[in-house]
């Protein structure tokens, strides 16, 4: 189940960077499982992680080798265990994972970057994964349906793939940003159950490419939420492979950021489209904030209760539950005669109470709609954000008690 139709966009190469996957049986047979991507010598690389304290093995190792000092040549991502849970074994694992891909690649273990997603608390089944690293090895190559096929090699209980790419011009010069990435399920800031790997031509220095991703997933994969839990597995990396136009002038800066930031948000909301469960796309815009934080603390608060969300399930136009939630949110010296909150175009609150023009017809039409913005305006500030998130349904509940079975 997902909300909207989504193709897998055209990916265009991206020289320098192969991906190549195989089904190694990991948790099922006969589905894509094990994803390696290359990056050329010379590449730079940049990752954001999860900040779960019990973070799994591979962000552990992942996070250790690119400190290291060694250029990032290899990620290997495996899909069926998580590696997470698994004390000084996964980490073993991951280590073992990584020196194994270096062997056959001719690389150093520490220019291999590990990632696991799926079933927490269990020991990845090495010799099954170790065995299916040739096969992917060996169908690395630069073109779409690489990138296709690597999208599909990293979900779990994802519907679909999700990629995004974009093509900026830059004077007489190009840049592409091609991204994909996984998640569906405990989806919540920080960053989500979520894996995504963007990869660029563009040449940036380390300290920019650097900054340019946390800002960017500070404002994507940061602003999403199905179910308000953090995973223990999350990560998104940028690759540069240094090839293409050079990134440093202020305009420069500008139109390569604009792109990544669009190929970010695209990626968090299929993230959210695909849903575990999800019949409802919900956009969740706070505005008149005196801080962003406070806005987020709003839109969160708001996105995260049960009552809010079944409702929207429902499509009942229960607007109370909405007003509850943002009167229960964080706010210090919350003035609610200054708050106003609409479903869509219709007006559902205003001056403390419910508006006068409001009628049920018209908030149920809205509720009754796949995608459902929500604007709640504070007026205490000039601040503002804005969170992505869904419903909450029987499937939901049905694909979480199966997981495991």
């Amino acid at each position: 189940m997902a909300v909207g139709e989504a193709s897998f966009p055209e990916m265009p190469a991206i020289p320098g960077v192969r991906l190549g996957s195989a089904m190694a049986g990991i948790k099922k047979a006969n589905r894509r499982d094990l994803v390696v991507i290359e990056a050329p010598e010379g590449a730079r690389v940049a990752g954001a992680f999860t900040r779960n304290a019990f973070c799994a093995a591979p962000v552990t190792v992942a996070r250790e080798h690119l400190a290291s000092g060694e250029a990032a040549r290899y990620l290997v991502i495996n899909t069926g265990n998580a590696n997470a849970g698994t004390g000084e074994v996964g980490l073993r694992d991951a280590r073992a994972t990584c020196a194994e891909l270096a062997r056959l690649a001719g690389v150093a273990g520490e220019a291999v970057l590990p990632f696991s997603t799926g079933v927490i608390g269990e020991t990845l089944p090495m010799e099954t994964l170790l065995a299916g690293l040739p096969a992917a090895l060996a169908a690395l190559e630069e073109g779409g349906q690489a990138w296709h096929q690597a999208a599909e090699g990293i979900l779990t209980t994802d519907t679909r793939p999700k990629g995004a790419s974009v093509t900026l011009a830059l004077g007489e010069e190009t840049v592409t940003i091609n991204g994909i990435a996984k998640g569906s399920g405990m989806i919540q800031p920080n960053m989500a159950t979520m894996l995504a790997f963007v990869a660029t031509d563009a040449s940036l220095d380390e300290a920019l490419l650097d900054e340019l991703l946390r800002e960017t997933v500070e404002r994507s994969f940061n602003c999403i939420t199905v179910d308000g839990d953090t995973s223990t597995n999350d990560a998104c990396v940028l690759i540069s492979t240094q090839r293409g136009a050079r990134i440093e002038s202020d305009e420069a800066v500008a139109v390569f950021r604009n792109g990544l930031q669009r190929v970010m948000t695209e990626l968090a909301q299929a993230i959210i489209r695909d849903g575990e469960g999800a019949t409802k796309f919900v956009t969740l815009q706070v505005g008149g904030a005196r801080t962003r934080r406070e806005a987020l603390d709003v839109a969160f608060t708001v996105a995260h209760s049960p009552l809010v969300k079944t409702a929207l399930y429902a499509s009942d136009a229960n607007w109370g539950r909405i007003l509850a939630a943002v009167g229960r949110a964080p706010v210090a010296d919350f003035d609610v005669s200054r708050v106003a909150i609409d479903l869509g175009e219709v007006r559902l609150v205003e001056a403390g109470g419910r508006a006068s023009g409001y009628t049920e017809e018209a908030g149920s039409a809205v509720m009754a709609r796949e995608e459902i913005p929500i604007r709640i305006e504070l007026g205490r500030g000039e601040e503002s954000a804005t969170v992505w998130t869904t419903d909450l349904s029987h499937e939901y509940v049905s694909i979480n008690a199966d997981y495991r079975s």
